[in-house]
């Protein structure tokens, strides 16, 4: 097992590892606990009473987070005609069709999101193994399959992200960065665990929610109250 760095024990010392924190503390507390030397990220990490390995109990949607993520989002569209010439106006990385395919397939992967109307998707499948393994394959539920491509377009770069429950019950999901006023990440993270919460199947038997944690990038995890969480994404 590896040893923390001095930073990193450093800010530990200012986290109550068994206690329960407000939101709106947890959020301060989060951003005074980054321990390095660029913008950290702060992800958001939520248990779930479910088994992923059930259909009925899979979790998976998306979220437009209120404040984005601090992150410049590359987004390459598959489409063709004027749906393409829709998603250059929309602001879209990198259009194409059969070229875009071909690109990809040579190698090139310089994009975080990729979408692609419908009917592009017979050429798109050929990219399964390479984009499926990495996360980049549009998919129906994710909202990354449509022809409407500007609104999708728009809110990928606004800020909208995708959440999918792993084998392990656990859910994942940068809400910003440590450079983010103490409401934009309170905002952001109400409007996820909201999403979440809407997001139970129909399977899930028991409690739902079980946990709450945040952490900066190399930062110590504090836990997060859940009930008042869900109280400030019912108030806004």
């Amino acid at each position: 097992m590896g040893r923390h760095g001095k930073k990193y024990l450093e800010a530990a010392k200012l986290v109550e590892p068994d206690r329960l924190y407000p939101p709106r503390e947890a959020v301060e507390l989060v951003r005074r606990t980054s321990t390095v030397n660029f913008d950290a990220t702060i992800e958001a990490h939520l248990r779930l009473g479910v088994d992923p390995r059930h259909a009925d109990q899979m979790v998976r949607g998306t979220v437009v987070l209120p404040h984005g993520t601090g992150k410049v989002v590359r987004v390459a569209v598959f489409a063709q005609g004027e749906k393409a010439q829709e998603a250059l106006r929309a602001g879209a990385d990198e259009v194409g069709a059969e070229d875009l395919v071909k690109k990809i397939e040579a190698g090139w992967l310089e994009f975080d999101v990729a979408l692609a109307t419908p009917d592009t998707m017979g050429l798109v499948g050929r990219l399964g193994k390479i984009l499926g393994r990495r996360g980049l394959m549009p998919n129906p539920k994710s909202g990354t399959i449509t022809f409407d491509i500007e609104r999708a377009l728009k809110e990928v770069k606004a800020g909208r992200v995708e959440f999918k429950v792993d084998k392990g019950g656990l859910i994942h999901v940068a809400i910003g960065k440590a450079s983010f006023e103490p409401e934009a990440l309170l905002d952001n993270l109400a409007a996820l665990v909201d999403a979440v919460n809407r997001a139970r199947p129909s399977g899930a038997k028991g409690q739902y929610l079980r946990s709450l944690t945040i952490a900066s990038t190399m930062g110590p995890g504090i836990r997060v109250d859940l009930p008042a969480v869900l109280a400030v994404a019912a108030a806004a």
